[in-house]
């Protein structure tokens, strides 16, 4: 007797970005619950040449004609930010769901927009860093007591780009550091904390020529003796990091956003007994694709196996902290969330 066939969620890819080609989509390929059935460029030929590079087995000329599609059930959308919003509705009113790339939106107003999605829709923004199991597995720690109290997340994230042809150095389409990689510690302080942050400040240096943020230090302060602090630049030397400092231990996630695909990875946890940390706990996770757990995760949400963490108001509630960032930095002082 034949094995019972796993159902799938049908996925198609809105545009041929680098983060599509080169991360995500191998990640939905490889997850159980997947099948990446099409691709859509404004540019056939490229989406025909893409298609074929990645096996994929239809190719659309026009994001409307993949939306139209009725093999697709959910897409994926690693559009410039400017355009997350609408093309997130338009999918979301055409019947599909939706994993989109951070942020959500240009802002908290903007993001609000995605109100108007039909509720028997799924909406989420493709923050796959919550998805990995070093980032699960830090979480427990810092939960189970081992290192005390959690009253700080520290973090820097940084690279070196000043091409100005680059969509990250464009400030009128929601380029910058803190919208591109300063999202990213925000919702670190949020997963780990469990809570969400009440005030924010920030020092930030702009871009003579682009007039984007390119690095900038952040203080959010969760209550109670908690907060998150880090640095974000886009023009500095590349950089990762992710520490959990507690009470009577810290919890360091080594290379916590850009996690090698596919990979093992490490946890060191420390408890202050050698300043140097060189008598850390290195724990080594088995090896795993974030990208393909995140599309797992959304998958069997999409089939109604599983709850999705995270939703639209979610998204909402971390560029509402991005505003705070901006507000901060316009008034030189502590702005509300």
């Amino acid at each position: 007797m034949a094995a019972a066939q796993t159902k799938k969620v049908r996925w198609g890819i809105v545009s041929t970005a680098a983060i599509g080609v080169n991360k995500v989509i191998p990640g939905i390929m490889r997850s159980a619950h997947s099948e990446v059935r099409a691709i859509a460029s404004r540019d056939l030929d490229r989406a025909e040449q893409t298609a074929r590079a990645l096996g994929i087995p239809k190719a659309h000329g026009s994001y409307e004609a993949l939306l139209d599609d009725p093999d697709i059930d959910a897409v994926y959308i690693p559009l410039p930010n400017h355009l997350h919003v609408d093309l997130t509705i338009a999918a979301a009113q055409a019947g599909k769901h939706v994993l989109c790339e951070k942020p959500i939106g240009l802002d908290a107003r903007d993001a609000e927009r995605l109100r108007a999605c039909p509720r028997d829709v799924i909406v989420a923004e493709a923050f796959m860093v919550r998805h990995h199991r070093q980032w699960k597995r830090a979480r427990e720690i810092a939960h189970s007591g081992e290192i005390g109290e959690l009253c700080a997340v520290r973090s820097i994230f940084s690279y070196f780009n000043d091409d100005p042809k680059n969509i990250r150095n464009m400030a009128d389409i929601g380029g910058g550091g803190i919208m591109d990689i300063g999202c990213y510690p925000i919702v670190a302080g949020r997963y780990f904390f469990g809570a969400e942050p009440l005030r924010v400040v920030s020092l930030v240096d702009r871009d003579p020529n682009f007039m984007t943020d390119r690095t900038a230090s952040v203080i959010a302060d969760f209550g109670h003796g908690k907060q998150l602090t880090f640095l974000v630049s886009t023009q500095a030397a590349p950089r990762q990091s992710l520490e959990l400092v507690g009470t009577r231990g810290c919890v360091e996630i080594v290379i916590p956003f850009n996690a090698p695909q596919g990979a093992p990875t490490a946890l060191l946890v420390d408890d202050g007994a050698s300043l140097d940390g060189s008598l850390s706990r290195r724990e080594i996770l088995p090896a795993s694709d974030q990208y393909a757990d995140q599309a797992e995760a959304f998958a069997l949400a999409v089939l109604g196996n599983r709850r999705l963490d995270y939703g639209i108001d979610d998204a909402i509630l971390n560029m509402k902290v991005i505003d705070a960032v901006f507000a901060s930095e316009k008034s030189g002082g502590w702005a509300e969330v």
